[in-house]
């Protein structure tokens, strides 16, 4: 009888256990899924569907640290790589690889040998071919270079193109622009600026900004990029049209809702 009550006490405690675990690592999981400032390799899927893809094998990252571009040319050893896997503590899933610019930023492989390497798709090569289904890195969107303009130093008028230098895809995802400095009337301002549609959001311009924290962060795209919505529509832009296609036009509660436009820009004091 002994052994048998000691069996089912140990079967509840086991029960109890894994019911818990469950429960503590059903609660990690929502944490970590809604922390949004994760950066993926290239190819990732959304997050949602990279989340429900990834299989946690650590290949893309083994496959990043055997890259040249993480040997260590006096030692010949490897370095760290690109390319981590998250560890419990943090804010990102256990055993899920991700970077961080500032540390170590993508170096741009040209054949992509981390997505390359990834098994489940959570890693989509096809999201990264060109028109002539050849790899090309330059297709890959981890994230979009923001800039904080109060403490980038280009802004105050000190000479500064560190991230511009850097750009992997200079004079496209990173350009200068140049202004007439006011203030001196005789300097011009060296203004970095991101175009979203080239920006890979590799982070090479983040690791190589010279302020003590860095000016110029990337972001993930959900996070950076804004969306105009349906009802505005780009009249010089053909294929914008199918982007609004579907709309149903714009729903307003201000009082001008129910004037007739014409009136509305007849009666205003400008």
């Amino acid at each position: 009888m002994s052994s048998r009550r000691d069996f089912i006490a140990t079967s509840f405690q086991s029960v109890g256990l894994a019911t818990v675990g469950s429960l503590l690592w059903a609660g990690y999981g929502d944490l970590t899924k809604k922390s949004p400032l994760v950066l993926r390799p290239p190819g990732a899927l959304n997050e949602k569907d990279f989340l429900s893809a990834c299989i946690k094998c650590d290949l893309c990252s083994i496959a990043c640290k055997n890259r040249d571009t993480n040997i260590d040319l006096k030692t010949g050893l490897s370095k760290e790589p690109t390319i981590k896997v998250a560890k419990a503590g943090g804010n990102t899933l256990i055993g899920t690889p991700y970077f961080t610019p500032r540390d170590i930023p993508c170096y741009m492989c040209e054949d992509i040998p981390c997505a390359k390497a990834c098994p489940s798709g959570a890693l989509d090569m096809k999201t990264l071919l060109d028109k002539n289904n050849k790899a090309n890195i330059n297709n890959s969107s981890m994230g979009l270079a923001v800039i904080h303009k109060e403490s980038c130093i280009a802004f105050w008028g000190i000479q500064c193109d560190a991230c511009y230098r850097v750009c992997p895809l200079m004079d496209d995802a990173l350009t200068l622009e140049y202004k007439r400095n006011k203030r001196t009337g005789k300097h011009s301002y060296l203004l970095p600026v991101v175009n979203s549609n080239s920006c890979t959001g590799c982070g090479l311009c983040e690791q190589a900004c010279i302020s003590e924290k860095s000016a110029i962060v990337v972001l993930p795209d959900k996070i950076s990029k804004g969306r105009a919505g349906d009802h505005y529509v780009k009249g010089w832009d053909e294929k914008d049209q199918q982007r609004v296609k579907n709309s149903k036009g714009l729903t307003t509660k201000t009082k001008h809702t129910k004037e007739n436009i014409t009136n509305y820009l007849n009666e205003s004091s400008f």
